[in-house]
């Protein structure tokens, strides 16, 4: 989306998080962005209200690794306080999703998220950072209700509130 948007002579900035636990965001995202000649910065994770709040954001846009008939998006966690981050600013908050991430079949209560390993919070590299013993809750992705999504951007085309109708309406034909 942002190579059209550039395409189109639209001047593009982008602020990528560094996308936990992996860290995609700063390994991957940066490096592709950078690679094809855009102006990035890498923030932090806990930065998006900070950057938001500073009038650095016109939109969000974010990936979708699946959406469901009913209109929630499951994307990496961290997705869903963006979410409400933006919400709270005003600023238009899009997923991206290709037709093949659409769940036409469930409703968000009938997905199950993967919980992942303790080892992706309690170590950096083979060094412990956290206490032996300790909870550790490290759901993969978190759930972004509808109407907190201004659309959802696909390759069928752009999927505008409300969004369990017009999904129905605009993806099924693709699948």
């Amino acid at each position: 989306m942002v190579r059209a948007a550039r395409e189109q002579g639209k001047c593009i900035k982008v602020i990528a998080t560094e996308t936990r636990p992996h860290l995609q965001g700063a390994r991957l995202t940066t490096y592709e962005l950078k690679e094809d000649g855009f102006d990035v910065t890498l923030i932090a994770d806990t930065m998006v209200g900070y950057v938001m709040k500073k009038g650095l954001v016109d939109k969000v846009i974010t990936g979708a690794d699946r959406v469901t008939k009913d209109g929630y998006a499951f994307n990496k966690i961290g997705t869903y306080q963006m979410s409400i981050l933006a919400k709270k600013h005003e600023i238009p908050f899009f997923c991206a999703a290709p037709t093949s991430s659409f769940d036409l079949e469930r409703t968000f209560d009938q997905v199950t998220i993967e919980e992942r390993s303790v080892l992706e919070i309690t170590t950096i590299g083979r060094k412990r950072i956290a206490p032996k013993g300790v909870a550790v809750l490290n759901p993969a992705f978190d759930i972004t209700p509808p109407e907190l999504i201004s659309a959802i951007i696909t390759n069928a085309g752009i999927i505008n509130p409300p969004l369990d109708e017009n999904i129905m309406k605009k993806i099924r034909p693709h699948i």
